[in-house]
């Protein structure tokens, strides 16, 4: 039998690792990356962001959707 994963092991945050300063809000490819199938903004917990990066991606994403570039809700 496997041994268990312990439940607290974090992802590292993917911007922190690849050294992302600026999350571009017209990139809608990978800002839909960060979005569950209803459109809603993902947790941290969920996508391993760290607070700073998860800030930032929430007002990317809400930047992109004021501009019409990703949906307000899932249609």
């Amino acid at each position: 039998m496997p041994t268990p994963t312990p439940n607290n092991v974090r992802k590292p945050c993917l911007f922190c690792t690849e050294k992302i300063s600026y999350i571009d809000y017209k990139d809608t490819q990978f800002m839909r990356r960060f979005m569950s199938p209803h459109a809603k903004i993902m947790a941290s917990k969920k996508t391993g962001t760290c607070g700073k990066h998860q800030r930032m991606v929430a007002t990317a994403l809400k930047r992109a959707r004021h501009m019409a570039l990703l949906p307000f809700v899932a249609a």
